[in-house]
């Protein structure tokens, strides 16, 4: 993990770093290939998604725009209310636009499935989504990825722009939380 601070407070490793950026790499080459002739518009969604927008953005050879929106479902703390709130908004307009909609993890995919559709409504020529994980056992919505890094188990993961409490994004690669550094807070 690299970060022996840490250590005791994750369970095990999902992704190493190494992985994940190879795995950005190829995704790339999919990206290059499905956006000729096009100059796409990547949206990260803040926060979790800046380490790979970064990444992933690096590893194109084609030239591409970028952009950030940060939004928050809310509701109860074990389940989201559906609705929407757009924290930041983008500073771009999509209208006419190749959109791919970068993230760090799809977990139940309605905020997700919000977004894309909102994109959508500001016409957007297309939207696309790309995120570095996805736990499949949680999704409940019809989002599915256009480009995948990792299908991952339904635990509570951190590193690589994951965070608990806004701690732990700075990790480099994906591991699983240790039930004990969350349990207090539930």
């Amino acid at each position: 993990m690299r970060h022996s601070d840490v250590a005791d407070q994750l369970d095990e490793v999902l992704v190493t770093e190494e992985q994940m950026l190879a795995r950005l790499d190829e995704l790339a080459r999919e990206v290059e290939r499905d956006y000729v002739g096009s100059v796409p518009l990547l949206i990260g969604v803040l926060k979790g998604a800046v380490m790979v927008m970064a990444d992933f953005a690096r590893a194109l050879h084609i030239p591409v725009t970028m952009d950030w929106m940060a939004v928050s479902s809310y509701g109860n703390t074990t389940q989201s209310s559906g609705v929407v709130r757009i924290l930041k908004d983008l500073d771009t307009d999509v209208a006419g636009r190749d959109v791919l909609i970068v993230e760090d993890i799809i977990d139940t995919g309605l905020t997700l499935a919000w977004l894309r559709e909102n994109l959508m409504s500001r016409g957007a020529k297309s939207v696309r989504i790309l995120t570095a994980l996805r736990k499949p056992d949680a999704v409940v919505s019809d989002i599915v990825p256009d480009y995948l890094g990792f299908d991952i188990p339904n635990k509570f993961v951190v590193g690589f722009g994951l965070d608990y409490a806004e701690n732990y994004r700075h990790l480099r690669d994906v591991a699983v939380l240790s039930p004990h550094v969350y349990a207090d807070g539930e």
